[in-house]
């Protein structure tokens, strides 16, 4: 079977997101501070999501980087973490 290019792309991108994210322990979680917030120039405040080895992560509205992003849950109760 020949896989599409975007079947190739989206079996690229879960290895490589597996292989840096299954596993890891979240230390802390904070929402972005002005600081933080000015350096990206954004207006929206996302939550971060700090993990015991150092990296980090959080949302955005786009693949470019243009303003804080919501995050969906399938948390009962928590659904979405909304930006500030």
């Amino acid at each position: 079977m020949i896989m599409s290019h975007q079947d190739e792309t989206i079996k690229h991108w879960n290895t490589e997101c597996s292989k840096h994210l299954v596993g890891k322990t979240i230390k802390n979680v904070r929402y972005m501070n002005n600081k933080e917030l000015e350096q990206h120039y954004w207006y929206k405040r996302p939550l971060i999501i700090f993990f015991t080895d150092g990296t980090y992560m959080y949302s955005s509205a786009d693949d470019e980087g243009n303003d804080g992003g919501s995050l969906f849950c399938s948390i009962e109760g928590l659904e979405v973490i909304p930006t500030i």
